[in-house]
């Protein structure tokens, strides 16, 4: 608790202290023999102590010209209860308004405590190696390109390029993932990661306004302003409501009593006009109680909010609710193949030798590659897994569109495609894998074939059985490659459509050409790398951008931005809106459901102030107990 919940606390349990013994004299269940006024004075001190903050706010309101709200509800109607000698009920409302009060900051400041965790990122100061040592300075100082050094225990201020040491990265707040990650020289790394165990000495690559830290600060301090269909709603409807009641509230006082006095009707039932008079006015207060807003209003910001830190907390940054409420209603999911299902690399992924052995087979080959600094060349290196010693190369030669021909160890050895192997006269053996294959031949004689292709992202499959149990009908990949490749990769991770051989452009149109298959409410969703597909995510109903941390054109073309590569939270962030937006429906309808009837049974002098506490305060807590239901995420 902070200071003022602290503060609000001690009021309410000292006001308590005072209001139950009196509660007690004045129902007569205790008998004590005290006048009439002296009661009054008593229970003035617990009203007053407990409730005159909103008094004050009720005050400056009509002084500000802004009458009508649940300030002046409680206002009026605590003090007309007490005006007509119910001194225990305007009390007691007053006093446990303030605890629904109390447990409503609680709930928002949990919340908020939520969204604070992602802003632990936001570093303090940085390391600066300068001529005379180490200098402590504001990361705002630090010029890209400068050296700082990070020591264990502390944050990264800004991203870079790990100059020397190694460690162990917590990038928790980032990506909701607890793993570690390790770096070592030359792995990039990014503001807002803790280091753990080793001190690193690191190369600035961007300014701190530009650094990943600052952007998903940037990002989750405005995504309350952008508001949801249901805010929105609740706003106007709070607008007009208030108002409404309160004029209703005052005809109810009014009205019945008059026409009794003009008709007579019903005046058998008073003693007098004054009895008469006192009854309506307070139905009229106890009208005035129930149908205080706060449930409804509190409930459904708080929801959403609580939504965004639950989402938050797993790594998935939602830009407004929104944009949240949105997600809801997704039913069609369209994909970018490469580094969204697929790793966006190129790797070794069969090896079909003979007469070598598969080792010495990558060994030639990777020799023969060893000065080219094409993707192809990097993997074959990657795959023979060891130092290679370049001194055994010579004579390399090039054959644009063909391959490379070199001698390793004075052995001629021809590494490229079908081509370079008719040219060489090789009897090369076709190969029926899809990916790209690299043919081998030495001293003229065919060696066998390497299949190289961008592999699977681990859990691509599964995220796609997710989105199915999350209600998601269609999914679709859509990728420039061939449609052997696209056929390949649907078929292996599941997915129901693929459109290959697609430009940019052409991504745009297929977008364009879902959106108008879906139907109603259905919204279509577009995931991608967030570096070539933002013309795609911009036009999509909701733009994912997956993998995408510390990516400007993620950040500013997407909706939402997963902090990392598992395509799993895909179907998480769409079951946290529909979990989010369930919740946001069930406070409406039981706030309203609970206020209409309660109000009936005010005005047919049915329900009591007891009635009313119940139908306003213990709404509201039920409400807002259900809202914060919306931080806890079941992990995967």
């Amino acid at each position: 608790m902070n200071k003022k919940q602290k503060n609000l606390l001690l009021r309410i349990i000292i006001a308590a202290i005072f209001f139950v013994p009196l509660y007690l004299i004045s129902e007569d269940i205790v008998h004590v023999s005290v006048p009439k006024w002296v009661v009054l004075i008593l229970f003035l001190i617990p009203y007053l102590l407990v409730g005159y903050d909103i008094l004050r706010k009720a005050f400056l309101g009509i002084k500000n010209g802004q009458v009508f709200d649940e300030n002046f509800l409680m206002t009026v109607a605590t003090v007309g209860a007490i005006a007509l000698g119910e001194y225990g009920e305007g009390v007691a409302v007053m006093l446990l308004y303030q605890v629904g009060e109390l447990f409503q900051s609680y709930a928002v400041g949990k919340s908020r405590r939520n969204i604070s965790d992602l802003m632990d990122i936001r570093p303090d100061y940085a390391n600066l190696e300068t001529e005379d040592g180490t200098e402590r300075v504001d990361p705002d100082e630090v010029e890209i390109g400068s050296v700082i050094v990070v020591k264990p225990g502390e944050k990264i201020p800004l991203d870079g390029v790990v100059i020397e040491g190694t460690s162990a990265l917590n990038t928790s707040a980032l990506t909701g993932e607890s793993k570690p990650r390790e770096v070592a020289v030359d792995d990039e790394v990014l503001s807002g990661s803790i280091n753990t165990t080793g001190v690193l000495r690191i190369r600035t690559t961007t300014e701190f306004d530009e650094s990943t830290a600052s952007k998903i600060l940037d990002l989750v301090e405005n995504a309350a302003s952008r508001k949801s269909k249901s805010e929105n709603f609740i706003s106007k409807f709070a607008r007009y409501y208030t108002p409404v009641v309160c004029y209703a509230a005052l005809a109810l006082a009014v009205l019945p009593p008059l026409f009794c006095m003009i008709t007579g009707v019903g005046m058998e039932h008073y003693a007098s006009v004054g009895r008469l008079w006192g009854d309506w006015v307070l139905r009229a207060c106890t009208f005035l109680v129930i149908s205080c807003p706060c449930a409804v209003v509190i409930s459904i910001p708080l929801s959403f909010f609580a939504g965004l830190g639950g989402a938050g907390r797993e790594g998935i940054l939602v830009k407004g609710s929104n944009y949240l409420e949105t997600l809801s209603q997704v039913k069609t999911v369209a994909f970018d193949k490469t580094g969204t299902i697929t790793k966006g690399n190129f790797a070794v992924t069969a090896v079909h030798h003979s007469p070598l052995d598969e080792k010495e087979l990558l060994e030639y080959t990777a020799l023969a590659e060893a000065h080219s600094s094409h993707p192809i060349s990097a993997s074959l290196r990657t795959a023979h897994g060891r130092r290679l010693d370049e001194s055994r190369v010579t004579d390399v030669q090039e054959l644009s569109g063909h391959g490379v021909i070199a001698k390793v160890d004075g052995r001629l050895v021809a590494v490229g495609n079908e081509k370079l192997m008719e040219k060489l006269g090789a009897d090369y053996h076709p190969c029926s894998h899809t990916g790209t294959i690299i043919h081998i031949a030495m001293d003229g004689e065919y060696c066998g074939h390497i299949v190289i292709s961008d592999e699977l992202k681990e859990g691509s499959g599964e995220a796609m059985q997710e989105l199915r149990k999350a209600g998601v009908r269609k999914t679709v990949m859509l990728t420039g490659d061939a449609e052997s490749v696209a056929k390949k990769v649907a078929g292996e991770v599941g997915i129901s459509e693929y459109r290959a051989g697609l430009l940019p452009a052409d991504k745009v149109t297929a977008v364009e050409e879902l959106l108008r298959e879906c139907s109603g409410n259905d919204r279509l969703a577009f995931v991608g790398d967030g570096i070539n597909d933002a013309p795609v995510l911009s036009r999509a109903d909701i733009g994912i951008a997956m993998g995408a941390l510390g990516s400007d054109a993620a950040i500013e073309a997407a909706d939402v931005v997963l902090m990392d590569d598992d395509p799993r939270k895909i179907s998480k962030a769409i079951r946290i809106s529909r979990k989010c937006l369930a919740i946001v429906k069930q406070n409406i309808v039981l706030a309203l459901a609970v206020k209409f009837i309660c109000l009936i049974l005010a005005a047919l002098g049915i329900a009591n102030m007891w009635i009313a506490i119940i139908a306003d305060v213990g709404v509201m807590i039920v409400a807002v107990l259900n809202a914060i239901r919306c931080l806890f995420v079941k992990k995967l």
